[in-house]
């Protein structure tokens, strides 16, 4: 009996050294842009369909335009920026996602929207 508890506290401790898989979609989102090449940084891009925009994780947003992924890095992590979350933009320019435009995150089930984020430079990533 005692060696039986010695194993499972060993395999407890073994256990809690490994690393668990990126729980917010970044390693997902790593493949997904592998073998795409990044062009240069743009302030603004067209939002003509915002059913596009997505969270890869609590820094970093996605917009999907056909051939091309375009992606920002918040200023820093976003409460209330997860990958289930409601994104609410205020742009400043209509049509248009800028750079400093706000970035709101609304949870599921909460009806109070997270802290304002800025969006910053788009990045485009397309296939070669």
């Amino acid at each position: 009996m005692r060696s039986l508890m010695l194993i499972s506290a060993f395999a407890l401790g073994a256990a809690s050294c490994t690393r668990p898989a990126a729980p917010d979609g970044s390693a997902a989102f790593a493949q997904e842009i592998a073998g795409r090449v990044s062009g240069p940084p743009q302030s603004c891009i067209n939002s003509h369909q915002s059913a596009n925009l997505r969270v890869v994780n609590s820094q970093t947003l996605a917009y999907d335009d056909g051939p091309t992924i375009w992606v920002t890095r918040l200023g820093a992590q976003c409460p209330g920026i997860q990958t289930l979350s409601t994104i609410i933009v205020e742009p400043k320019l209509g049509g248009e996602y800028c750079r400093g435009d706000h970035v709101r995150g609304l949870e599921q089930g909460a009806i109070i929207p997270g802290a304002t984020c800025f969006i910053g430079d788009w990045v485009p990533y397309r296939r070669q």
